[in-house]
C-alpha cells in the first residue's frame, strides 16, 4: 500500500466538455463537491470559499453539514483545459482551533483521459507522507473515503444537472 498517494478513477459517460466544466468552473465544482467558491480557478492563485453541503446527494450532504461555513482554501496549481486541473490544500483540516498553514499541503490532480463512450476521470492526491505524523494516518483515511464519495458525486451531478445541450451522463466506477 502506498501511504503517500490516493488514486480514484471513474468513467463518466458525458462529453469531455461537460466533465471539464464540472471540475473547472467554481460554481459547478461547488455544487457537487460541497463548497461555495468566490471567483475563478486561476493557476498560481488561491481560491477561497466555505464548505456547504453538496446539492447532489442528501446522505453525503448530512455528513458535510457539521462543517458548513468552515473556511475552504485551495491554491490552484494548473488549469490545462480539457486535460488537467490541480490544486494544493491542507487535507482533513477540520479543527477550527488549529492553524494548518505551516504544514505541507498535498497535491490534488483531476486528469481527463479518453475512455470508451465517455471520459476517464482520475483523481490523485499525493503528499501525505510529508504531513505531521500525528495527522498523517487520519488525513489519508479521511481523504481516501472522501474521494470515493466525490467520484460518485460528480457522476450524480452530471446526471442531475445536464448542461444547455440537454444531455445527461451516467457513470461507472
Amino acid at each position: 500500500m502506498n501511504t503517500d498517494r490516493i488514486e480514484k478513477e471513474i468513467v463518466l459517460y458525458a462529453s469531455r466538455e461537460r466533465v471539464w466544466s464540472a471540475i473547472s468552473d467554481p460554481a459547478r465544482f461547488g455544487t457537487w463537491f460541497g463548497v461555495e467558491i468566490e471567483g475563478a480557478f486561476i493557476a498560481g492563485q488561491d481560491a477561497i470559499g466555505a464548505i456547504v453541503p453538496t446539492k447532489v446527494d442528501p446522505d453525503v450532504a448530512r455528513m458535510q453539514e457539521p462543517h458548513r461555513g468552515a473556511a475552504f482554501r485551495i491554491h490552484i496549481e494548473a488549469v490545462e483545459p480539457m486535460r488537467l486541473f490541480s490544486f494544493r490544500w491542507h487535507p482533513f483540516a477540520i479543527d477550527k482551533a488549529r492553524d494548518y498553514t505551516a504544514e505541507p499541503a498535498t497535491l490534488v490532480r483531476f486528469e481527463l483521459c479518453e475512455a470508451e463512450e465517455g471520459v476517464l476521470l482520475r483523481i490523485t492526491e499525493t503528499g501525505f507522507d510529508r504531513l505531521p505524523a500525528e495527522r498523517r494516518d487520519a488525513a489519508r483515511k479521511a481523504n481516501d473515503g472522501g474521494w470515493e464519495h466525490q467520484t460518485k458525486l460528480i457522476s450524480r451531478y452530471l446526471d442531475l444537472y445536464p448542461d444547455a445541450d440537454g444531455s445527461a451522463g451516467t457513470a461507472q466506477g
